[in-house]
């Protein structure tokens, strides 16, 4: 009986939005988990990262993970795959996720495209531009100074989206305003499955 109810559960909806450190992702994701009429579990990299021993926080060992911001360690890999894993297990089982992602790695667009293009998953753009972005990680005193100079120019580099918003340009509540009109007009997601049909066309 509990294998039947899992096979005609309905997926969750997969929210990833994709951007450098300091871009907003986070203010955005808990504006709108109070937004959105349904539960939304907040999810991403970050979570898994501050599972991890504090011993890894510090050099040589962070160099295992993100230690250069702009490219990842062995086990930062290993992370990343499984936090697409772990997204794909959840939305099967019927929840609704936020994800905050940087998609730094060629390799982790693709794993991602795989795991989620057969879900309602959707991947959101979220710019801003370098001078802002280097400001705002000045005023946060929580985050390495040049994360998001050095991610800049890669985490966008895939060029595909589902819906783009620029958070230098408008405020999060505007930002949260458009992200929301986007979901109402009830678009089939797309980004991820070009994504996961360009890699099979371009394996290299």
């Amino acid at each position: 009986m509990i294998i039947y109810k899992r096979q005609l559960m309905q997926p969750g909806t997969i929210l990833i939005l994709n951007g450098t450190s300091s871009s907003g992702k986070t203010t955005l994701i808990r504006m709108l988990q109070g937004a959105l009429d349904q539960p939304f579990l907040e999810f991403g990299l970050d979570k898994l990262i501050w599972m991890l021993p504090k011993r890894y926080f510090s050099p040589p060992l962070w160099d295992e993970v993100l230690g250069k911001a702009d490219q990842a360690g062995e086990y930062g890999h290993k992370l990343v795959h499984g936090m697409h894993r772990a997204i794909r297990s959840l939305a099967e089982n019927g929840l609704n996720i936020l994800a905050d992602h940087v998609l730094i790695e060629p390799d982790w667009v693709i794993d991602c495209a795989n795991q989620l293009c057969h879900l309602p998953a959707y991947l959101i753009g979220i710019h801003c531009e370098l001078q802002i972005l280097e400001q705002r990680e000045a005023n946060r005193k929580d985050r390495t100074l040049g994360q998001a100079r050095r991610q800049f120019h890669k985490v966008h580099s895939h060029g595909i989206y589902d819906f783009t918003i620029d958070s230098s340009e408008s405020t999060p509540e505007e930002n949260i305003a458009q992200i929301l009109a986007f979901l109402k007009s009830s678009p089939p997601p797309k980004a991820l499955k070009q994504l996961g049909l360009k890699s099979q066309l371009y394996p290299g």
